[in-house]
C-alpha cells in the first residue's frame, strides 16, 4: 500500500512539474502578447492622426462619377 502511495505522489508531482512549466511559458506569452497589442495601439492611433490630417486638406470634388 505504501508503495502505491508513493507512486502516486510521484505521478502527481509531476504532473505538477508539467504544469508549472506550462503556466510560466503560458505567463511569458500573454505578457509578450500585450507588449504587442499596445504596441498595434500606438500605431493605429498615428495612423489613424494621419488620415485625419490628409482627409481634412483632401479636397472631393462632388461631380458625378464617369459611369453614371
Amino acid at each position: 500500500m505504501e508503495k502505491e502511495t508513493e507512486e502516486r505522489f510521484i505521478a502527481l508531482e509531476t504532473k505538477i512539474a508539467f504544469m508549472d512549466d506550462f503556466i510560466t511559458k503560458l505567463q511569458e506569452e500573454a505578457v509578450e502578447n500585450q507588449k504587442m497589442i499596445q504596441f498595434l495601439r500606438e500605431e493605429n492611433q498615428i495612423l489613424a492622426g494621419r488620415i485625419q490630417d490628409l482627409s481634412e486638406n483632401l479636397e472631393i470634388p462632388n461631380r458625378r462619377p464617369p459611369h453614371y
